[in-house]
């Protein structure tokens, strides 16, 4: 029988992905001492209750609240409590004494990664979380080794489960969001509160990590813009679904150059927006969560997989933990971050994307060339234009851009009628200011949906 040393694990925390871990570490030793070529021992689970009830059976005897005790033991060590406080504490006292620390705490990376990343460097330590971005998927080892020596150019994810699964089921089941949401919650896919995910906070979170690691800058969390889901009404599915699209909570990194300076920069956004039906990021339906990345030599790529759930998240948090082992079994420093490209990080008024405006208007003389020229008077180029009036069986679809003449939107004699307005790529803040001179003119009764435009 071959003797292995024994390298300590401090596991913090035992929720639903904690439990796993530590289930998993106590039942398959033997695999992983022949993986690694030491054993992991388990010393012990900080909780706040050592008597709360767990779904997963564990010994008693490795529950303590004394979380500081088992950190200074510990050759490797296990964040899985969540929040930035105490984790923050526990994390940089581990990195401290030197020990490995595996995390999946996204808010507190998102929050303070550069902080912990240099505690780690100046002690020679490491800091590893795969599990912090899409669950069971591997996406930050990939962007951190597999493609270090490629230039990624952006990459466009659906990272957040919980708003995946409202949005598909707004879909494919014609659901209302509310109705969506309650089915969720149900589910367990949703928490009792569900403003960190439907607010687009936690796929913020994961878009400032993501963009930090891809582009080798950090990009804190309050530059990342974020817009939520609860706009999205069950009339803009439905719409999108006839268009051959479909609406997305979409996590967008993007390198890209400044349109006023000429000079490279970074956006990291996150917001609700159309992509076509075509597109690989279309077919990820339920919770999964998926990465689309798009490299210059290696192409388009894309990780697909589950986005939570309690083992399948221990899967990422083992395998960082079996990283960990092996570097301490070889021996040698951790390896620091690389953020020394230091880019600027774009606002959102300097993106350039496209726009899908849908609008109710007087249907009268003369109210599509008003139109046409705000939008011109915006520099917003139009793609497409699409009319229909209450009494039309379908939409009249008009290619290239709304004509200058001015004229009847229809001629059936109804009070209203609905342009959808598809946009050639132009500035966010041209866009956006364009969608402010729409609302405030005279021949607009309402402007019904406004979405962004991805992923061609």
């Amino acid at each position: 029988m071959i003797e292995y040393r024994n390298l300590r694990v401090a596991l913090l925390g035992a929720g639903s992905v904690g439990s796993q871990v530590a289930r998993l570490l106590l039942s398959q030793g033997d695999e992983f001492a022949s993986r690694i070529g030491a054993r992991l021992e388990l010393v012990g689970i900080a909780v706040r209750d050592v008597d709360a009830p767990r779904d997963t059976e564990l010994p008693r005897e490795l529950f303590t609240t004394d979380a500081s005790s088992l950190i200074l033991g510990a050759d490797i060590v296990v964040e899985l409590m969540g929040g930035i406080e105490p984790a923050r504490g526990y994390v940089l006292e581990a990195l401290n004494s030197g020990a490995d620390v595996i995390t999946a705490n996204k808010a507190l990376l998102a929050t303070h990664g550069p902080e912990l990343f240099d505690a780690a460097e100046q002690v020679g330590a490491q800091l590893y979380y795969e599990a912090a971005v899409a669950g069971a998927i591997p996406i930050i080892r990939p962007l951190r080794d597999s493609l270090a020596g490629d230039r990624i150019n952006r990459i466009l994810g659906i990272v957040n489960g919980t708003t995946n699964f409202v949005l598909d089921r707004m879909d494919v089941n014609g659901e209302t969001l509310q109705d969506a949401l309650a089915t969720a919650t149900d589910r367990g896919y949703a928490e009792a509160d569900p403003t960190a995910d439907i607010g687009g906070y936690d796929a913020a979170q994961k878009a400032a990590i993501l963009a930090s690691l891809a582009f080798h800058t950090v990009v804190p969390l309050d530059r990342v813009y974020r817009e939520g889901i609860t706009g999205v009404t069950k009339a803009q599915v439905d719409a999108a679904r006839e268009a051959g699209a479909v609406i997305k909570l979409l996590a967008i990194c993007e390198r890209m150059t400044d349109p006023e300076t000429g000079e490279e920069g970074v956006s990291a956004r996150v917001y609700p927006a159309l992509i076509s039906r075509d597109h690989p990021l279309a077919a990820v339906h339920g919770a999964h969560n998926a990465v689309f990345v798009q490299a210059a030599a290696a192409g388009d790529l894309m990780f697909y997989g589950a986005g939570a759930g309690g083992v399948e998240t221990a899967s990422a948090v083992l395998g960082d933990v079996v990283s960990a082992a092996r570097r301490h079994v070889v021996g040698g420093p951790g390896v620091a971050e690389s953020t020394h490209a230091d880019l600027p990080v774009l606002d959102i008024g300097r993106v350039v994307t496209r726009y899908q405006i849908t609008l109710d208007v007087e249907d009268q003389p003369g109210v599509l060339a008003a139109v046409a020229r705000i939008l011109s008077d915006g520099g917003v180029s139009v793609e497409t234009v699409q009319q229909s009036v209450p009494s039309t069986t379908g939409p009249v679809v008009l290619a290239g851009a709304a004509p200058a003449a001015a004229g009847p939107i229809h001629g059936g004699g109804t009070a209203t009628a609905t342009l959808v307005i598809g946009t050639h790529e132009a500035e966010e803040a041209a866009l956006a200011a364009t969608v402010e001179a729409l609302a405030a003119s005279d021949v607009v009764i309402a402007i019904s949906s406004v979405l962004r435009v991805e992923g061609s």
